[in-house]
């Protein structure tokens, strides 16, 4: 009887050590596990344009020596933007740049959900669901990047490579909710018919314009003022006479 209570025991504490252990890799779009595949394993060429070896120098050159492992996330980036992703061999290239063991870069890489372990489109579609954003209307943007528009889900990329849907946490621009980034701009105070108007923008190649779409210039307030209204009283206002 005792030796069963304690497998029961064992079999429980195993359990929910493997359940802690998976849950943020399961609710993740993200690669932590590398497995190779056709477009990415070890053997897939990756080298730097000529353009960005100029570029991987200039970075190198802001560190010290003895200190220029501190370029492994501006190399990774670099990395990134030129193949439009971040394969294996980009990471390895980046290690031997460098001087530093493979696995130093994969725990880097993987730490970062800025850095995509796996082929993304050419428009990095990231959506806030964050509280602020979902208060004001985050789950009809996603809509209608996942159903009108695009008919793709969260972590999946259109057949065309041009599309890649992301559900992100918070982007920090909470005032101008809801917001997303369109690779590095940001779109704010959307509606779905602003949505609608920026995938077309971008189906078509055009650039659509950034930033707030409600008529705001930045995150002041929309409107007329409602507070501070008039000029500051000058030095001494409201004291005592006496003092």
């Amino acid at each position: 009887m005792l030796a069963n209570y304690i497998s029961r025991s064992l079999q429980s504490v195993r359990n929910g050590v493997r359940a802690i252990a998976t849950s943020t890799v399961q609710n993740s779009d993200n690669l932590f596990v590398h497995r190779d595949t056709p477009e990415d394993n070890p053997d897939v060429p990756f080298e730097f344009t000529a353009e960005n070896k100029k570029r991987v120098d200039a970075i190198l050159s802001i560190y010290p020596e003895g200190h220029k492992r501190g370029a492994l996330i501006p190399l990774l980036d670099l990395a990134q933007r030129q193949y439009g992703w971040l394969p294996i061999s980009a990471m390895h290239k980046v290690a031997e740049i460098l001087g530093l063991p493979n696995m130093r870069v994969y725990e880097v890489a993987t730490f970062y959900t800025m850095f995509m372990r796996k082929p993304t489109g050419k428009y990095h579609i990231q959506v806030c669901t964050t509280t602020p954003c979902w208060l004001r209307g985050s789950d009809d943007i996603l809509d209608t990047c996942k159903q009108k528009t695009l008919g793709i889900g969260v972590g999946e990329t259109t057949k065309d490579m041009k599309f890649t849907i992301s559900e992100v946490e918070c982007l920090g621009a909470c005032v101008n909710a809801p917001m997303i980034a369109i690779n590095d701009d940001y779109y704010e105070d959307l509606t779905s018919k602003d949505m609608e108007e920026i995938l077309a923008d971008c189906k078509a190649d055009r650039v659509p314009r950034a930033g707030p779409r409600n008529g705001r210039f930045a995150s002041e307030p929309k409107g007329n003022p409602t507070s501070l209204t008039e000029e500051p009283k000058g030095p001494g206002f409201g004291l005592q006479a006496g003092l």
